[in-house]
C-alpha cells in the first residue's frame, strides 16, 4: 500500500488530532542517557558535538580492515609487475603468509577494542555527577545499575561491529577461499572473539583493581594504567610486521610464549574453523585456550563488576578524605622555576597557571597520557629488532633505532603538550588575562604570556628527553658509548627540543588552555595520525646528522650555529605573528571573526 502524503490539508490534520508522543520507561531514559555520555563527555567531545565525533570515530575504526582487504586482492591475484619482485606465474601466497593475513585481523580487532574500552574507562562506573543528579530522583538503584550495564554492553557490541563489519564483504573476493562458509565462520568468530576478549579483559581488570584498591588508590594509578595499556596495544600493532615474519617459527616451536599470547588463541579459532580437522594440532590447542580464556574473563567481569560498582557508590557517598594539593616537591619545583627561568612576574603567573590547570582538569592529563602511550609504543618499535637465528627468535637493540628514538621522544612530548595547550574549554581562567591586559593584549605582555608556555614545554621536553638518554644508555650497543657519540646525541636531542617547540608554537597567539573553540574541531585520533606522519622525518634526521657531528669538532660547532640560527629565525617569525595579532581590533560578543581575517577595519 502507498503511504499517505507528508503534507495534508489543515482540515485533515485537525481531524487526526494531536500526534501522541512515544512513552519511554525509566529504564529507556537511563539507558539512552548513559549511552550518550560515552560520546558526549569532555574528553571525547569538549565542544559538545557528539554526533560529529561519533561519525569520525566510526570511520577511523572501521576503515583500516577494509583497506587491508583491498590491498590483499593483488597479493592473491598477481599480475605482471605486482607485487614487486614476484613473477606473475606464481600461484597463491604461501600457507604461513595467509596465516599472517588472518592474524592481522585478529590483532586489529584486539587492539581497536582494547583502546576504545580504555578510552571510555572512566565512564563505566558512576561518578559524583551521577550521584548528585540521579540520587534524589525516585529511581530504583537496581534499575540504574541495569541501565548502565546495558549501555556498556551496547557500546562494546557497537564498536565490535563497527571495527569488523566491512572486511567480510571484501575478503571473499580478495583471497578466493576454497571453502567460503568455513572461511566466513572462522573469520567472524575469531575477530569478534578477539575484540570481545580485549574489551571484557579491560573491564574486568578495572573492576578487580577498583574492588581491591578502592577509589582513592585506583584514581592515583588510573592515568598510568591507561597510558601503559594504550602503549602495549599500539606496540602490538606497530610490531605486527616484525611479528608476522616469525609467526611460523613461534607456532612450530610450541613455546610458552605462544600459549600465553592472546592473539594466537583467536588465530587458533580462525584456522581451526576454516581448515577443520586438517588444521595443525597447535591451532586446536590454541582455540581451546581462547574459548576458555574468553569464558573465564566474562565470568570474572560478571563477578567483579557489581562489587566494584557498590564500593565506588559507597565511597562517593561517604566522600574522599581531604588532602593537600601542593606537595613539597611540587612547591620546591615551582620556587626553583620562579627563581631561575621565569623570574619576570607576568611570565611566572602564566607558568603557574599552566601547572595548576594541568593538575585540576582531568581532560588535559588524559590527552598527555594518551600521547605518551602512543609515543612510548613508537619508541619501543623503533628500538627493538627481532631476528630468526637457527630456528629461534632473538631480540636485539638497534643502535640506529636508539639514535632516532631520542628525537621521537622529544617530538611526542612537545606534540602532546601542544595538543593539550591548544585545546579549548578552560575559559574560566581567561577573564583574568583579558581584564589585566585586554584581548588582544599589547605586544610585550602578549610575548611574555606566550613565552611562559614555550618555557614550560621546553623544560619538560628537555627533562623527559634527558631521562630517556640516560635510560637508553643502560642497554645501548657499545658503539654509542664514545664521548663523541654521546655529545652528538645530546646536541641533536637538545636542538630538536628547541626547534620543535619553536615550530609547534610559532602560530600560537593565546594563553594556554584559553583559546576559543574552532568551528571545525579535529578528531583526537586524526590528530595523532597527523603526528605519526612526521615521525619518519624526525627519526631519520639524527641518522644523517649525528655521524657527521661525530667526525669532527668543527662539524659540532657548525651544528650549534645552525641550531642557533634556526631558533632565532623561528623566534623572529613568531614575534611577527604575535605583533600582527596584537594590532587587530578586539571582537565584540557575537561578532563574526571572518571579516577580521580579511583585514577589514571599521
Amino acid at each position: 500500500m502507498m503511504s499517505e502524503p507528508e503534507i495534508l490539508p489543515l482540515r485533515a490534520q485537525a481531524l487526526r488530532g494531536s500526534v501522541p508522543k512515544p512513552e519511554r520507561s525509566q529504564f529507556s531514559h537511563l539507558f539512552r542517557h548513559f549511552l550518550e555520555r560515552f560520546f558526549n563527555h569532555e574528553t571525547a567531545s569538549p565542544d559538545g558535538d557528539a554526533k560529529a565525533r561519533l561519525v569520525l570515530i566510526a570511520f577511523v575504526t572501521g576503515l583500516p580492515g577494509f583497506v587491508m582487504a583491498l590491498y590483499l586482492w593483488p597479493v592473491y591475484h598477481p599480475f605482471h609487475g605486482w607485487p614487486p619482485g614476484r613473477p606473475s606465474t606464481v600461484g597463491p601466497p604461501s600457507y604461513w603468509l595467509q596465516v599472517n593475513h588472518h592474524l592481522f585481523y585478529v590483532v586489529y580487532s584486539f587492539v581497536a577494542m582494547g583502546i576504545a574500552t580504555i578510552f571510555e574507562w572512566d565512564l563505566f562506573f558512576p561518578d559524583l555527577l551521577d550521584m548528585n543528579v540521579l540520587g534524589p530522583l525516585p529511581i530504583a538503584n537496581m534499575r540504574v545499575f541495569a541501565a548502565r550495564v546495558t549501555a556498556i554492553a551496547v557500546l562494546i557490541a557497537g564498536f565490535l561491529f563497527d571495527a569488523n563489519m566491512l572486511p567480510p564483504f571484501v575478503l571473499p573476493a580478495a583471497i578466493d577461499p576454497p571453502n567460503l562458509p568455513r572461511f566466513l565462520a572462522g573469520h567472524v568468530a575469531a575477530v569478534f572473539a578477539s575484540g570481545l576478549y580485549a574489551a571484557i579483559f579491560v573491564l574486568a581488570a578495572q573492576a578487580v583493581l577498583l574492588a581491591v584498591l578502592g577509589e582513592r588508590l585506583f584514581r592515583r594509578a588510573s592515568l598510568l594504567l591507561q597510558g601503559l595499556g594504550i602503549a602495549a596495544l599500539l606496540l602490538l600493532l606497530l610490531l605486527f610486521p616484525v611479528l608476522s615474519s616469525v609467526t611460523g617459527v613461534f607456532l612450530k616451536s610450541g613455546s610458552v610464549f605462544v600459549l600465553c599470547f592472546p592473539p594466537f588463541w583467536f588465530l587458533g579459532i580462525y584456522q581451526r574453523l576454516m581448515e577443520g580437522p586438517a588444521a595443525l594440532p597447535i591451532f586446536g590447542k590454541l582455540a581451546q585456550i581462547g574459548c576458555e580464556a574468553l569464558l573465564g574473563t566474562v565470568g570474572l567481569a560478571m563477578l567483579a563488576y557489581p562489587l566494584a560498582y557498590m564500593r565506588k557508590v559507597r565511597q562517593i557517598v561517604v566522600g574522599a578524605p581531604a588532602r593537600t594539593t601542593r606537595r613539597g616537591l611540587l612547591r620546591f619545583g615551582n620556587w626553583l622555576a620562579g627563581a631561575t627561568i621565569v623570574r619576570q612576574p607576568l611570565r611566572r603567573a602564566v607558568f603557574h597557571f599552566i601547572g595548576q590547570t594541568l593538575l585540576r582538569v582531568p581532560r588535559y592529563r588524559i590527552y598527555l597520557v594518551l600521547y605518551g602511550g602512543v609515543g612510548l609504543s613508537v619508541v619501543i618499535a623503533t628500538i627493538l629488532r627481532l631476528y630468526v637465528v637457527g630456528g629461534a627468535v632473538r631480540a636485539e637493540i638497534s643502535a640506529n633505532g636508539m639514535r632516532a628514538a631520542l628525537c621521537v621522544v622529544a617530538f611526542w612530548v612537545i606534540a602532546g603538550m601542544r595538543m593539550a595547550f591548544g585545546s579549548p574549554g578552560n575559559q574560566q581562567g581567561s577573564w583574568v588575562f583579558r581584564m589585566v591586559h585586554g584581548r588582544p593584549a599589547d605586544f610585550r605582555p602578549a610575548m611574555e604570556q606566550l613565552l611562559a608556555a614555550k618555557v614550560w614545554v621546553l623544560l619538560w621536553a628537555g627533562m623527559v628527553t634527558g631521562a630517556a638518554l640516560v635510560l637508553f644508555h643502560l642497554v645501548a650497543p657499545p658503539e654509542l658509548f664514545s664521548w663523541r657519540s654521546m655529545a652528538a646525541q645530546a646536541l641533536v636531542a637538545g636542538g630538536m627540543c628547541l626547534l620543535i617547540t619553536d615550530i609547534f608554537f610559532m602560530s600560537v597567539t593565546t594563553v594556554a588552555f584559553t583559546g576559543q573553540p574552532a568551528r571545525e574541531q579535529p578528531n583526537f585520533a586524526v590528530s595523532i595520525l597527523k603526528s605519526l606522519a612526521f615521525v619518519p622525518f624526525v627519526g631519520s634526521l639524527p641518522l644523517i646528522v649525528e655521524p657527521l657531528i661525530e667526525m669532527d669538532l668543527r662539524n659540532f660547532a657548525t651544528a650549534v650555529g645552525v641550531i642557533a640560527a634556526a631558533h632565532f629565525a623561528l623566534r623572529a617569525r613568531h614575534r611577527a605573528v604575535v605583533k600582527e595579532y596584537c594590532n587587530l581590533i578586539d571582537l565584540e560578543d557575537g561578532e563574526e571573526e571572518f571579516p577580521m581575517k580579511l583585514g577589514l577595519r571599521y
